[in-house]
């Protein structure tokens, strides 16, 4: 690993001085440019310094969000306006909005510097919202009309190739006079065309996938996984095409999908966790577990309206902490399937009863084997014959309530509009916790004394 490290510091070294003959990604520099960073800033900002004009906006936006706040601070308008151009549409408005994000004047200075074309290009695609598709598109993609011959489309798309304007070109993207999208046709179809031919006498009649750019992105996202695809034209209401939307994007809407989800069952703010500023971070993670110390209070309550009980048979305090335990992992295993299942579409507020009815069932099935098991276990330990039958009991009863309850507090989240992996675990803990201890305390009055 060590002598892997040094090769790349010395890959990097090569290509901050020019040579051709170690070209890096620009997700591997930015990945140096931490080590970097780490070990000393002035050599951070000399190496930002020396960076290839061409790869400095590609290498910002792999960046991490501190690192890019202080590549921005760095780097001077007229040389993030050069970083800017050097992107393509979609990346060039994102850098443009981090440039924003970390300081508005500057942003708009950036702006002012670019040419026309890519400064109405960014102002158009800053336009939609976040969640659209058509703020995730690039503007820039090959499009033919029906009368072009397939040899002159190839001709174009070789000098548009030569000329650093397309990059990952996947499809042609047939069009009519007024740019309504009729069909796309994969590269590896227009290869085998007769080249002396037009389009139109080539192209058969078919469907096509498209979205419009006011669609949702987790909607797209959904369709590049379902269909497995590479590239979307994106079109307008009237059906005009006006960009498209390529995997590597999508790749992007996914992990931060993922990462929010993880996030938010461990009951903490994604966007938050990025910030630098230690005292909101803290703020965050202490609103949700000043929650669960108001959930684990009442879970103290339901235990102390048994005290008699507990002191009377001090093996129930050594038994308690299983029953909730057992009931808690059952629970967050049937959230985290349903609010994944839930992510990705498979189920909604609308077909999930079937969802539920499953998962209850393994609850249940569950709650059976391991109350045996418990009872076994309980009778063994203690050699008190109805202390394992009100365990038994106990854990049939708390497996099914974290079933229950695991499936449908993230459907009732979504019925109220609330992402269902926020607050879901502190809910499920909270009924977890106090049918666990309810159950088995209130068994244990009924049978033991």
């Amino acid at each position: 690993m060590q002598q892997y490290e040094n090769e790349m510091q010395h890959a990097l070294e090569l290509y901050l001085k020019g040579s051709d003959e170690h070209e890096l990604h620009a997700s591997e520099v930015a990945y140096l440019l931490k080590k970097i960073r780490k070990a000393s800033e002035e050599e951070f900002l000399d190496a930002l310094t020396r960076l290839p004009q061409e790869a400095r906006g590609d290498v910002i936006l792999e960046l991490s969000e501190k690192l890019k706040d202080e590549a921005i601070r760095h780097y001077s308008t007229k040389e993030l306006a050069e970083a800017v151009e050097g992107l393509e549409s979609d990346d060039a408005t994102d850098l443009v909005q981090d440039i924003d994000e970390f300081d508005e004047d500057k942003s708009d200075a950036v702006i002012a510097h670019l040419d026309d074309e890519d400064r109405e290009e960014i102002e158009h695609l800053l336009h939609y919202e976040e969640d659209q598709a058509g703020a995730w598109m690039q503007i820039e993609l090959f499009d033919a009309t029906l009368d072009e011959t397939i040899q002159n489309a190839i001709d174009r798309l070789k000098s548009l190739k030569d000329a650093g304007e397309l990059e990952n070109v996947h499809q042609v993207f047939i069009i009519n006079e007024e740019r309504r999208l009729i069909t796309t046709i994969p590269l590896e179809d227009v290869i085998l065309f007769d080249f002396s031919k037009t389009f139109r006498d080539q192209v058969e009649s078919k469907e096509f996938r498209s979205v419009e750019a006011s669609d949702d992105i987790e909607d797209v996202a959904s369709m590049f996984e379902q269909f497995d695809l590479s590239v979307l034209p994106v079109v307008d209401r009237q059906g005009h095409l006006v960009g498209r939307i390529t995997s590597d994007d999508i790749y992007d809407v996914i992990e931060e999908r993922a990462t929010e989800q993880i996030y938010n069952l461990a009951g903490v703010n994604d966007d938050v966790e990025q910030d630098e500023n230690l005292f909101e971070v803290f703020k965050n993670r202490a609103s949700w577990l000043f929650i669960n110390l108001i959930t684990a209070i009442l879970a103290s309550i339901v235990i102390s309206m048994f005290d008699a009980t507990l002191a009377a048979f001090v093996p129930l305090a050594i038994l308690m902490p299983i029953v909730a335990s057992m009931g808690g992992n059952a629970g967050t295993q049937t959230l985290t399937v349903m609010v994944r299942k839930m992510a990705l579409g498979d189920i909604d507020v609308v077909n999930a009863k079937q969802a539920v009815i499953k998962e209850f069932i393994i609850s249940v099935l569950n709650g059976l084997i391991f109350a045996i098991l418990m009872g076994i276990v309980a009778f063994v330990w203690f050699d008190i014959p109805k202390l394992g039958l009100v365990i038994a009991m106990a854990m049939v009863f708390n497996l099914m309530i974290a079933g229950a309850f695991g499936a449908l507090i993230p459907l009732l989240l979504k019925r109220l509009n609330i992402d269902p992996a926020v607050g879901s675990t502190v809910l499920l803990t909270t009924a977890t916790d106090v049918f666990g201890f309810l159950s088995f305390l209130g068994l244990a009055s009924l049978i033991l004394t």
